[in-house]
């Protein structure tokens, strides 16, 4: 997700805060009918409506993973289980995919949940004239057809993608491009949802409200006050595995995670999972048990559009895309400004992911050398001068100025160039900024895994056309080598070929990576059974008021 990714990711943006000042009080909810068992926790204000296949970002996400149910979820360790689906079977060389729903499921307006509200949303969501952020998950499918990549060209429409059968109404079948052996771990990400047939009267107001499958549904009075907060109630229609143990979800917003820290300390917010930079030192004495310190499947980095100027896809972009890079002292950061709650990076994934690799060729030029950085750039200015301020912008409701601060001076030092931060008021507004590509410069990003694997920190953010590529990168060899890994059934034949991809991401660096978040949190005295999943999210479903 994940920029979500920050997914994101993140998608993200990973790990951030984004809220209104107006909010934060952790009162006077419409979640559930007592107020007294209803869980309150952070979220961001979601950049889009409530779409499944429109959402590749982490406050949206956060939301969405919760009021919508897929085939299958994933347990608090990543291990793919079973949810709507009774049954997911291949035909041996994982080419076709057949797949089996429960049977009585449910929307949350008591409508019928059958097989063809997965095919349906599945169509809807991959047609490229819908232009959904998410529609390259599923480029997997048979008759999958991608948007233009020249801007501004008309997408076709295609409404029916080849793969997809309806077979009767608890049954249908996929059948995809070719071998595809980890299609179904990928289905518990909210991009494969099901929709009901009311959402397709008019798609943007039915993310407003919309009618869903998960544990959670929107609360009827002021569900979604927009920059406020958004209310969730258990969906007395849900039939799964994650049942909630609690009343609701009232999700705040905070115009600075500082004050979120703060509504934490004194029991007046439940849950958070971002803690600002100003108590690294201190929260974990402060929480003592209720303090969260554990490894996710978070990467952070900055990116740079590959069409900014000095910046492309070309000698003198690369040189100076590897001399910000060797100029930036991650150790010295992660420890002086996080505490050693993050770990520099040493590739473009996480080290709690399958097939992680810190020993990668060409990964130096992820280790600080100021001496190097500053002739790389200079090599680069004799190709062509460059007299700007590097900037590099970030959402200020999300604990990043520090490190920002940091990163821009150890530019300015090593490499004699100037170089500022670009404050944005919240997370939203930067991403609309990037989504319309008007960054001309560096900008923060991160990627909260949607699934666990190596592929999903590389194909949505990198490949071509992906969803969550803000820098609008392309390149084929990286594309080719993605793919062929997807199509391994040995694991280590496919990680082998996702190194080689990586490779080719060190050279060109079309983001620069940073470091690997832990989950930094807490949780009040009036809460039990809190627990952190694989992709930082707390599992909310299953936390209890005392």
């Amino acid at each position: 997700m994940k920029n979500k990714r920050i997914l994101a990711l993140v998608s993200a943006a990973a790990l951030t805060l984004t809220l209104s000042a107006c909010g934060g009080s952790g009162s006077g909810s419409n979640a559930g009918g007592d107020g007294a068992q209803v869980v309150t926790a952070n979220i961001s204000e979601p950049q889009n409506p409530l779409i499944p296949s429109a959402t590749n970002e982490v406050g949206g996400g956060r939301v969405l993973t919760n009021i919508n149910a897929g085939l299958v979820y994933y347990t608090k360790d990543g291990k793919t289980e079973n949810e709507l689906a009774d049954s997911i079977e291949h035909n041996g060389d994982f080419t076709k995919f057949t797949f089996k729903l429960k049977k009585g499921l449910k929307f949350s307006d008591g409508s019928d949940l059958k097989a063809k509200n997965f095919v349906h949303a599945w169509n809807w969501s991959a047609n490229p004239k819908n232009a959904q952020t998410q529609a390259p998950f599923f480029e997997a499918i048979k008759g999958y057809t991608a948007a233009p990549e020249k801007e501004g060209a008309q997408a076709p429409d295609v409404p029916k993608m080849d793969g997809l059968k309806v077979v009767d109404d608890t049954t249908f079948t996929a059948e995809l491009n070719g071998s595809t052996p980890d299609f179904a771990d990928r289905l518990g990400y909210q991009a494969f949802a099901p929709l009901p047939d009311v959402a397709y009267k008019d798609m943007k107001a039915f993310g407003q409200n919309p009618v869903c499958s998960g544990p959670y549904k929107l609360a009827e009075k002021d569900g979604w006050v927009h920059n406020e907060k958004i209310d969730l109630v258990p969906n007395e229609n849900y039939d799964g595995p994650r049942k909630p143990k609690n009343k609701g979800i009232s999700f705040q917003v905070f115009a600075q995670q500082d004050a979120a820290y703060q509504k934490l300390l004194s029991d007046e917010i439940d849950v958070i999972d971002a803690i600002p930079d100003s108590a690294f030192e201190s929260y974990q004495k402060d929480l003592g048990d209720r303090a969260v310190n554990q490894p996710a499947a978070v990467f952070q980095n900055f990116t740079i559009d590959v069409n900014a100027p000095h910046f492309g896809m070309d000698e003198e972009g690369r040189l100076r895309r590897a001399a910000l890079s060797k100029a930036i002292d991650r150790e010295e950061i992660t420890k002086t400004i996080f505490k050693s709650t993050r770990t520099p990076a040493k590739d473009f994934t996480s080290p709690t992911v399958d097939g992680y690799n810190e020993n990668l060729p060409g990964n130096d030029v992820l280790k600080f050398d100021a001496k190097a950085a500053k002739d790389l750039w200079q090599k680069a200015d004799a190709i062509k001068k460059y007299d700007g301020t590097f900037e590099l912008a970030y959402n200020s409701d999300g604990g990043h100025q520090a490190w920002v601060d940091a990163v821009c001076n150890q530019l300015k030092n090593n490499l004699g160039i100037n170089a500022q931060g670009k404050a944005y008021p919240d997370f939203k507004s930067m991403r609309d900024d990037v989504t319309n590509h008007a960054l001309q410069s560096g900008f923060r990003a991160g990627w909260q895994a949607d699934y666990p694997g190596v592929f999903n920190f590389l194909a949505p953010v990198f490949k071509t056309g992906a969803p969550s590529n803000d820098a609008r990168y392309s390149n084929k060899d990286f594309d080719r080598l993605v793919t062929e890994g997807s199509l391994q059934s040995d694991k280590a034949k496919a990680n082998k070929k996702y190194d080689e991809a990586q490779g080719i991401l060190l050279k060109d660096l079309p983001a620069i990576p940073l470091w690997y978040s832990n989950v930094n949190g807490g949780y009040s005295t009036k809460v039990t059974n809190v627990e952190f999943g694989w992709d930082s999210f707390p599992l909310y479903y299953q936390i209890e008021k005392k």
